[in-house]
């Protein structure tokens, strides 16, 4: 079996205390992401709406336009102070989301970003299922008051190491994403989300487990830090599971940096243990990676 990831790769989830000062924001992310570069981590995550409150009251007074990329300094403040960090910490970095609106459709979006050590904009991710839940006595949100959906799944290519997988939070809920990603060669699978204090007690390390162990490759889920004087109150415990669906690192609800060691020997261990690459049933259930799979953004201008 070839292996996945090509050589160790030192992951970082940095869960970031975020507030309604953008700027502040990304000076704070800034800080530690070359916290996590100096602490030899190849790969940094931030969290979901990393930049701003998270909420639909919130999106489009910070949403910036990406499109036609690149965007100048005006447009979008976010996205160049990515690519500056990115090259300056010499990691791919991949900035958690942010709101994103687009002229020409005048629709906004939930959007995340990776850039390569270079500075260079490697993948755009919209977040494909909007977070629309009603959960009686406990918590109503409708982020498609706000929000439109993307339409591709992200799959990314790291030429030192292999190929990776991009979601954002709810995404996370439906493992046709995942799924689709395993068959097509990842090593791993990031998830910036914001889960609050119901469903993350629920479902986040579930989740987490539930993609890890249905497709033998780790997931990394990155949260913002818990802030309980916020309208919105994130879950945290941001963590790296490994193809075993072990969970190899967990933060608390406050603002840290989490890291894991990965490596490719875990996923061939893993697979070669319980195959059930080689015994799968295509002939009684499709394989849904050969399916109508979208990989581009229909409106897409680059």
């Amino acid at each position: 079996m070839a292996s996945l990831l090509k050589k160790p790769l030192k992951l970082a989830l940095v869960q970031l205390a975020t507030g309604a000062d953008k700027a502040a924001n990304l000076s704070r992310a800034r800080s530690k992401v070359l916290e996590a570069s100096k602490a030899g981590a190849s790969l940094v995550v931030l969290p979901e709406c990393f930049n701003s409150p998270y909420g639909c009251q919130y999106f489009p007074s910070y949403a910036e336009i990406l499109l036609p990329s690149p965007p100048t300094k005006d447009q979008s403040p976010t996205y160049h102070a990515l690519s500056s960090l990115a090259a300056e910490s010499n990691t791919y970095l991949l900035g958690g989301s942010i709101p994103e609106y687009v002229p020409s459709t005048k629709k906004y979006h939930n959007t995340s970003l990776l850039f390569s050590p270079e500075g260079q904009l490697l993948a755009t991710h919209r977040k494909v299922h909007l977070f629309d839940i009603d959960i009686p006595g406990k918590i109503t949100f409708r982020e498609s008051d706000v929000l439109s959906p993307g339409n591709k799944v992200t799959l990314v290519d790291l030429p030192p190491y292999g190929r990776i997988g991009l979601a954002i939070c709810y995404d996370v809920r439906f493992p046709e994403l995942a799924t689709v990603a395993a068959r097509k060669g990842c090593f791993l699978l990031l998830y910036p989300g914001a889960f609050n204090l119901t469903t993350g007690a629920l479902h986040w390390s579930l989740q987490a487990r539930a993609r890890a162990m249905d497709n033998q490759l780790y997931v990394g889920l990155c949260s913002p830090a818990r802030d309980m004087e916020a309208s919105y109150n994130a879950w945290g415990h941001s963590m790296v599971v490994d193809p075993n669906a072990q969970v190899m690192t967990e933060a608390s609800e406050n603002e840290e940096i989490v890291y894991a060691d990965l490596n490719g020997e875990k996923i061939e261990e893993t697979r070669k243990g319980i195959p059930l690459y080689i015994q799968r049933r295509f002939d009684v259930y499709p394989d849904i990676s050969k399916g109508n799979v979208q990989f581009d953004e229909p409106d897409s201008t680059t």
